[in-house]
């Protein structure tokens, strides 16, 4: 089932989220459509913050459209982190907007899957800045939010312009 993703400036998006106790099929229900929701928007992950629900669990898929490879991570922590890259992001809470964002170019993350396995993932590239990106939803972070002042206030300022345009236009 698609899932509704809330959006920039919704309170619950900056809601830190609590670990998951007990993997039940309730929380295998709310991975696989947060999958689909993922896959329909399109984007490469999403936190269940994003769609208003207050659990440490993200789904991230980089691999691109031809073979799918769904990362499932529940409780998920950096463990280990290093360099540093400084790329473009965006998000599906923020759409139509994109900066540069400073990351880790690598990071070791433990998580559990399904079947409440610990695993690791040793990830770089897109993939690290995923991981990064995610957790940080589940701490109640945008990716705005790690912009200096002035260009979140410019930010601030063109993306509630464009929401208001929007309501507008739709009338």
């Amino acid at each position: 089932m698609l899932l509704t993703i809330l959006t920039y400036p919704n309170p619950e998006l900056k809601k830190r989220s609590n670990p998951v106790t007990v993997i039940t099929d309730k929380t295998r229900e709310l991975v696989r459509d947060m999958a689909e929701t993922m896959y329909h928007a399109p984007g490469v992950g999403l936190a269940a913050p994003q769609v208003g629900v207050h659990q440490r669990v993200i789904v991230i898929d980089v691999s691109g459209d031809e073979n799918p490879e769904l990362i499932v991570a529940i409780n998920p922590e950096i463990i280990h982190a290093e360099g540093e890259v400084f790329d473009e992001e965006g998000c599906l809470s923020v759409p139509k907007f994109s900066a540069n964002v400073r990351r880790h170019a690598r990071v070791v993350v433990k998580a559990l899957n399904l079947d409440g396995e610990e695993i690791t993932y040793r990830a770089d590239g897109l993939l690290a800045i995923a991981f990064q990106h995610e957790i940080d939803h589940l701490d109640g972070t945008l990716f705005i939010d790690h912009l200096s002042p002035l260009k979140k206030g410019i930010f601030r300022k063109r993306y509630l312009r464009t929401v208001e345009e929007q309501k507008e236009f739709s009338k």
